[in-house]
């Protein structure tokens, strides 16, 4: 039986409920004991509250408003809701009443809203300062990251010609795992085979692909193949990936303060961290003047190194890579820089989000050195897209090229020994 309180007056009653709840909170209080038994403590408040009123609710809009004020109190208010649901990848909101999902691969409209722009700048705000950043008209655009890992960039008026609007790019639930995207068909199992063989023998890999095609999920699977016993420093714009080894320094950029001083780049970080003796650097996104502290660091003994990059195909990687160096000043010939990419880089890895919303390895690739002044590769692996089935899903097969790789023998020099089909075998995907 449906109550005579309209969707709109119940949300006009809930702010109204929200507004009698927060005069009534001792919140200094409430900070002093575990979230538990706070949300005890406010959901029983919230009962009192609505029974006092005397307006007639039925039992699901009663839990609904206690549900929503929970979240308001204690989360991101009408996030929580796509927050806690493991298949909603992207939460990508427009403006406060217009928010869009991407779940399993697909791109739909969500029921959630905000208030008003006060209230969605409120969410923001929240989660930036979380983090130590912040956001306002002097610094109207800042990214930063949610408590699970999920990275967030938001952005404000004057620049958001509609109102405050952010993104949020969700971590997978749970540690990654290397079975489950053979089983997601993102790659065969002895592409993987090899992925992981190379980040135990020290190859340096870089990890290219668009937004959303699984570059740092990639990157968290094979960092857990590195020894337990190497000093790992990690450095990202707004930390995100998920590495779990015992000898770990995660570093993190820092942008300017209110006056417009004391940011600290990417370029600074890896910089100083050469200096803390790390074995291996993973460089979440190289995309600027850091490019070739980056490569110099990997051809001066740390080799094992990993970074992703944005490209369209591994040979777009290697020009955005060259592109990068020209932005740090240094006046060095061209074939001096594509002398030093040749030398630092042992494998590029081509990630693609396909039309589906999959996503897949499409190409392996090995840097074999110098021709001239042109870099030389060649692919080990490949994904040849074939079509769409009925179902709207991607055909296509995993194709080896049948080349034994060069870096075969770092390989079997670190123990790790390949079947001797592992470059034959192609998979067809229906």
């Amino acid at each position: 039986m449906s109550s005579p309180v309209d969707v709109l007056d119940l949300e006009k009653y809930k702010t109204d409920i929200h507004r009698l709840l927060i005069s009534k909170l001792d919140l200094e209080k409430l900070s002093r004991v575990d979230t538990q038994q706070a949300r005890k403590v406010v959901a029983g408040l919230i009962d009192e509250i609505i029974r006092s009123q005397g307006v007639p609710l039925s039992f699901e809009e009663q839990s609904r408003i206690q549900s929503d004020l929970l979240d308001e109190i204690f989360g991101l208010g009408p996030l929580e809701t796509l927050l806690r649901d493991p298949d909603v990848s992207d939460i990508l909101i427009n403006s406060r009443d217009v928010i869009f999902i991407e779940r399993k691969g697909k791109m739909t409209k969500a029921a959630a809203r905000f208030r008003d722009d006060a209230h969605l700048l409120q969410i923001i705000d929240r989660i930036v300062s979380r983090v130590g950043r912040r956001v306002d008209e002097s610094s109207p655009m800042v990214d930063a990251r949610l408590p699970d890992g999920s990275r967030v960039n938001a952005i404000i008026p004057p620049l958001a010609l509609d109102g405050p609007s952010m993104s949020i790019r969700r971590q997978g639930g749970g540690p990654v795992n290397a079975n489950r995207l053979v089983e997601l068909k993102s790659l065969t199992a002895e592409m993987m085979m090899v992925l992981e063989g190379a980040a135990r023998a020290r190859l340096t890999i870089l990890i290219s692909g668009g937004t959303g095609a699984g570059k740092t999920t990639l990157l968290n699977i094979l960092s857990r193949n590195i020894p337990h016993g190497e000093r790992v420093i990690t450095i990202e714009d707004a930390a995100e990936l998920q590495i779990a080894l015992p000898n770990l320094v995660r570093l993190e950029t820092r942008p300017p303060n209110v006056e417009g001083q004391g940011a600290i780049r990417q370029r600074q970080l890896l910089i100083n961290c050469l200096r803390m003796r790390p074995d291996r650097i993973i460089l979440g996104e190289v995309r600027g003047e850091e490019a070739f502290d980056m490569l110099q660091a990997m051809n001066t003994g740390h080799e094992g190194s990993m970074a992703t990059i944005h490209a369209n195909t591994p040979r777009d990687a290697l020009m955005r890579l060259e592109s990068m160096v020209a932005m740090g000043g240094l006046t060095l010939t061209e074939k001096t820089v594509r002398s030093q990419i040749a030398s630092a880089i042992d494998i590029v890895v081509q990630v693609t989000r396909m039309s589906d919303g999959t996503r897949k390895i499409t190409s392996i690739s090995e840097i074999t050195g110098m021709e001239e002044n042109v870099i030389t590769m060649q692919e080990i692996f490949s994904f040849e897209k074939r079509g769409i089935g009925m179902d709207g899903k991607v055909l296509g097969t995993f194709k080896p090229s049948r080349i034994r790789p060069r870096f075969i023998e770092r390989l079997r020099t670190a123990g790790i020994l390949l079947p001797s089909d592992t470059f034959d075998k192609s998979l067809e995907v229906n």
